[in-house]
């Protein structure tokens, strides 16, 4: 799975940096919103592609850091590190992070989980690393309630990204903090409107599976994402 994810982002990472430069003050202002950090944490971003979550959190905590199993996302994201001094990134896997227990006070994922075969590892991992009264942000997209929709959903979406591996339900995501033992401190949901050719131009989809990912599309495609700030007690 790990070959099958470095090749499809090693081909698209300045194409996601790209559109994570057109997102970043807006991302920045909601992370700011919602997490509210105090300034002087050491924060960490697990699946941290080209370092959305990370440069949104750097200019508001002591230091953020990056990991990412794809050295071409950590590429783009320390070509933007240069002027960001309190930034590093560096490579390690989502559900083996390289640090031990406890060492973050705010760890975050953003838009990951969708794309790992076993996301309660993942979990697992950002909930070790981070100390006791410590925080956790997990955003990412839900599927609908209906599981007929979700199941369209997901196959949808696992043929414009063959990384896709299933899309979690609200109910699935709070399921993963309880069995943490995290304590939910606020939820929120937005809609995001997607525009079917640029969305498939971000996954590379090209050819055949191009004309079978627009096959499957959703009209009027909008996903519904969940942001979650969770405690550590």
């Amino acid at each position: 799975m790990h070959d099958a994810t470095r090749e499809r982002f090693g081909r698209t990472a300045e194409r996601i940096a790209e559109l994570q430069d057109a997102r970043a003050a807006e991302l920045e202002r909601q992370i700011v919103r919602f997490v509210a950090p105090k300034g002087d944490e050491r924060a960490l971003d697990s699946g941290t592609g080209t370092g959305a979550l990370a440069f949104a959190l750097a200019p508001h905590v002591r230091e953020v850091v990056g990991v990412d199993v794809v050295p071409e996302l950590l590429e783009q994201a320390r070509k933007r590190a240069a002027q960001v001094p309190n930034a590093t990134f560096v490579e390690g896997d989502a559900i083996a992070l390289p640090f031990g227990y406890g060492e973050f006070d705010l760890a975050g994922t953003l838009r990951t989980f969708h794309h790992l075969a076993r996301p309660e590892l993942a979990m697992a991992e950002l909930t070790r690393v981070t100390r006791s009264g410590g925080r956790l942000l997990v955003v990412d997209q839900i599927a609908p309630v209906d599981p007929l929709a979700a199941v369209e959903l997901n196959r949808f979406e696992q043929a414009r990204d063959p990384t896709h591996t299933r899309t979690l339900a609200d109910v699935d995501l709070r399921g993963l903090f309880e069995s943490n033992g995290l304590v939910l401190l606020r939820a929120e949901y937005e809609q995001e409107t997607r525009e079917l050719d640029p969305y498939l131009d971000l996954a590379g989809c090209e050819g055949e599976a191009r004309e079978r990912a627009r096959a499957l599309a959703p009209r009027g495609y909008t996903a519904d994402l969940g942001w979650y700030l969770l405690e550590k007690r």
